[in-house]
């Protein structure tokens, strides 16, 4: 069995905000000074985009809406509709005192669509923030205060609120998808949650099969964020993690964006019961203390729930699935073929990763150079995002261009700090 350390409950070890931001300044700074983060462009057509001010079209592998729902013209004119039905943009009220009837439609049509009890938050990291420490707290679990365990790749959205879950009790990580060591844990604690990622955003997933085991055999609590997976899986788009799981229950919770591949706004918790619902609407932080969607982003999820329900999803999944079979034949980044929308191509060296991303740009192809803290360090690279709407010429092209860039660092021709970049050195 894999080595880890139960009751994590000091605060070095949850949280070392000094320690990381001292760590990964100089990979940031470089990379600000390289110009491939903070970057502002204008919306073109499918996957293109202008750079602000030059105007530079790039092809975009950044964004996540995978389906390419993000810019459909029926989930824009949702959101305009939307704002001239209710003839207003925000409420700015608690949702325990007052609510937008549109946002009691869309929660009602999500709850159909993934058959759970669906609530809505503005962003998923505020869902995860809501139900973590409601988790911690026992009421899920019959009482018992579960031992809190987290994967050790989970997103930052989930390992940010460790520190609230040990207020309430026992918190420790596991290496990632290490199934033995939970199920020793099961083996040694009355009751156990495991928190992870569904679809993890530097790509591969939860082993759902053994999860669901676990949860028969030992009551496990299961709380999985797949913001990655939704809508790419399922008839009606419920997600990698929902698909895998035929009745929620009392023992599974699962959070989701709205705004990847589901091409609208905000944040979902898809629960299993009654009672759940109930204790998340009157204490759930977000919901109970914070303003709801804007009517804007309703507008748009509706539009998007009546694509899901459409042959049109279907298409898009396909194409999808298209998209990475030509992929994965074309692109070298040693990792196998996944019905996932997430390839890395790893450099090792932060230097040369956002060497590789600024020269991939100059190119006119956007990708995200990963470093330190989204990856371990020595294990920095590029991350591509693709889509539906992403074309066979889109890939060709960055895959050639991958292999230029590749070719160019090995023999030694890429300046990790070109002339006028002196300050972006660490």
């Amino acid at each position: 069995m894999t080595n880890f350390t139960i009751g994590e409950n000091s605060q070095k070890s949850l949280r070392n905000t000094s320690t990381m931001i001292d760590m990964a300044s100089a990979s940031f700074d470089h990379a600000h000074y390289q110009g491939i983060m903070a970057i502002y462009a204008a919306p073109s057509n499918d996957r293109l985009v202008l750079l602000q001010p030059a105007g530079q079209v790039v092809t975009d592998f950044v964004r996540c809406s995978y389906l390419g729902l993000d810019n459909h013209p029926e989930i824009l004119n949702g959101a305009r509709e939307a704002i001239s039905r209710t003839g207003a943009f925000h409420w700015s009220c608690a949702r325990t005192r007052l609510n937008f009837d549109v946002l009691g439609q869309l929660e009602r049509e999500l709850s159909n669509l993934f058959k759970a009890r669906v609530l809505t938050f503005t962003t998923v990291l505020a869902a995860n923030m809501s139900a973590i420490p409601i988790l911690a707290s026992g009421h899920l679990t019959g009482g018992r205060k579960p031992l809190m365990v987290f994967d050790r790749l989970a997103h930052a959205t989930l390992a940010h609120h460790k520190a609230a879950a040990a207020q309430e009790t026992e918190v420790t990580t596991i290496p990632h998808n290490d199934m033995s060591a939970l199920e020793a844990l099961c083996q040694s604690h009355r009751q156990v949650a495991y928190i992870c990622d569904g679809v993890y955003s530097m790509g591969g997933h939860a082993p759902m099969s053994e999860l669901i085991r676990l949860r028969e055999k030992y009551g496990l609590f299961l709380y999985i964020d797949d913001a990655h997976g939704i809508s790419i899986h399922g008839e009606t788009g419920s997600g990698y993690a929902r698909t895998a799981i035929p009745d929620l229950g009392d023992r599974t919770i699962v959070a989701a964006s709205l705004g990847k591949g589901f091409g609208a706004s905000g944040g979902i918790l898809m629960l299993g019961t009654a009672a759940q619902e109930v204790l998340f609407r009157r204490f759930a932080i977000a919901h109970a203390f914070s303003a709801s969607l804007t009517t804007a982003a309703v507008g748009a999820a509706l539009a998007s729930a009546a694509i899901h329900v459409s042959p049109e999803l279907g298409r898009r999944q396909q194409q999808l699935q298209k998209n990475l079979a030509h992929l994965d034949a074309r692109l070298k980044s040693g990792e196998p073929p996944s019905n996932l929308p997430i390839r890395t191509v790893r450099f090792g060296d932060e230097l040369l990763s956002v060497a590789a991303a600024r020269e991939l740009l100059r190119r006119g192809f956007y990708a995200s150079a990963i470093f330190f803290p989204t990856v371990a360090r020595g294990q920095a690279g590029l991350r591509v995002c693709l889509t539906a709407s992403h074309t066979s010429q889109d890939i060709d092209r960055l895959c050639d261009a991958i292999d230029e860039v590749k070719a160019e660092i090995a023999s030694n021709r890429i300046d990790v700090f070109p002339e006028g970049s002196d300050k972006g050195r660490p």
